[in-house]
């Protein structure tokens, strides 16, 4: 499909959170690099192979602690079709998403004035993030061109979690702006020509929330599913894999010989709360069947000494690492492992070298949107365990994998035992097929081609309403 003979050849992506770089710097391992960056990246890269300009449209730092986002533009050696343009809001230094609201009209502003200067602007526009979603909503006002809004998680949701877990609402307020962002989605929700959701059950589950005035069942929602890159995320053997044995083997040295040999239980999410690493950590010690078939790995990006991290920082990360070490302290070195992995291609032959050891990729999340990462991990011969709170449960509804209670420590590890034991990895390399980007990509600009045409009108009522939330 080539986008220019159906009327699309320009999109951008709103993408103000985060950022974007040639070497994806501190993606997947920084809470504002989360796995939706990995998304734009890969949909805007796939749109790009099918004929579409893409613009990713993100924030200019000049900051010397963050060296890869100073310039306006960069590019990925690989897509010539996509740009990542960075426009200077908010100052210079690196700011948390959550202190990026009150900066967002200057964003916008900026965003006007580039494509102005340009004098040329998109046809349509894909917001990303509550954040996103409310910068579409002022583009349109002031351009009249329509926008999508994928929200990836939304605020509403976090919010009840953390006010179940007894802090309190002052003081959520503070930390993460909840107010401002359960605003901006509803705007974003209700000015969006299309809403898309990466399954059912978030559509219906995630869109339901009694903070949001929208009805699910509209047609304007849509389930588009993400995509996995397949160039790096696949059987077929790498030159790295050798290195990656060799270091495997590195981190293998100090553990008893007879544990040398034994299948991994692997988990690679960022180290964050909600990922809920210490749940596995917990049912692996505490299962004498469990302890005594496998090795516990567990991918802490960028961090090459865990325990001096974990005891030195006094960044949450630190905290749940320090967890896992006090809980864990007999075993590592001896059944439980860290491991550095740089980057992608690096992750993906980490699991393929651990595939050959009939291994198991577990995502223990308290909640997950959608679960790409299992997906990569099955691509590459994995066998699946993950939640059964969010998407995971419907990528895995033909058995693919097997599901888990993640705040029962005993069912976890019983199916990880179970996956280990009595399960072949043949249907989850079945389940990376169903999952590619172009189809994706594809998806969103069947979806944007048939938007009507009809220019919508942004109500001032709505905008000073979101105004009066970050001023």
């Amino acid at each position: 499909m080539n986008g220019s003979s159906q009327g699309i050849t320009h999109v951008a992506f709103f993408n103000p959170q985060g950022n974007f770089d040639k070497n994806d710097s501190h993606l997947t391992e920084h809470p504002d690099f989360g796995g939706q960056l990995v998304y734009v990246k890969e949909l805007a890269k796939a749109m790009g192979e099918l004929g579409i300009k893409v613009d990713i449209i993100t924030r200019r730092i000049v900051d010397e602690k963050w060296p890869e986002f100073s310039e306006q533009f960069d590019f990925y050696p690989d897509a010539p079709n996509v740009r990542i343009v960075r426009i200077p809001f908010g100052g210079n230094q690196f700011l948390r998403k959550e202190d990026l609201w009150n900066y967002l009209p200057e964003y916008v502003d900026g965003i006007y004035k580039f494509y102005e200067g340009e004098g040329i602007f998109p046809e349509f526009v894909t917001t990303h993030y509550g954040d996103g979603g409310i910068s579409g909503v002022l583009f349109l006002k002031r351009t009249g061109i329509p926008f999508s809004f994928t929200g990836h998680s939304l605020g509403a949701w976090k919010k009840e979690k953390l006010l179940n877990s007894a802090c309190s609402e002052q003081g959520l307020e503070k930390k993460y702006r909840f107010s401002a962002r359960i605003c901006a989605e509803n705007l974003a929700l209700k000015y969006a020509s299309f809403v898309v959701c990466s399954t059912n059950q978030e559509r219906y589950e995630q869109y339901s929330h009694e903070a949001y005035d929208c009805n699910p069942y509209d047609e304007k929602f849509k389930v588009i599913p993400p995509g996995i890159n397949h160039k790096i995320f696949n059987m077929r053997s790498s030159d790295i894999d050798l290195l990656m044995e060799q270091y495997i083997e590195d981190k293998l040295a100090r553990a008893p010989l007879n544990r040398q040999r034994l299948p991994f239980i692997l988990m690679s999410s960022r180290i964050d709360r909600k990922k809920n690493h210490i749940s596995v950590v917990k049912a692996f010690l505490s299962d004498e069947q469990l302890l005594s078939s496998a090795n516990l790995f567990i991918v802490a990006r960028g961090i090459e000494d865990v325990e001096k991290f974990a005891y030195e920082k006094e960044t949450e990360e630190a905290r749940i690492l320090r967890e896992i070490v006090d809980v864990a302290k007999s075993e590592i070195g001896k059944s439980i492992f860290f491991v550095n992995i740089s980057d992608q291609a690096a992750l993906a032959s980490f699991y393929r070298v651990c595939a050959k050891r009939n291994s198991v990729f577990v995502l223990p999340a308290t909640y997950e949107p959608f679960g790409l990462a299992i997906i990569e991990a099955a691509a590459c011969g994995l066998k699946i365990v993950a939640t059964k709170n969010g998407g995971p449960a419907e990528i895995l509804s033909d058995g693919e994998g097997l599901l888990i209670d993640p705040d029962d420590i005993k069912d976890i590890g019983s199916k990880l035992y179970l996956s280990l034991t009595q399960f072949t990895n043949e249907k989850s390399l079945l389940l990376a097929n169903k999952y590619s980007w172009k189809n994706t990509a594809f998806a969103y600009l069947q979806s944007m081609m048939n938007c009507s045409a009809e220019r919508q009108t942004v109500d001032d009522q709505d905008i000073e309403a979101f105004y009066r939330l970050i001023s």
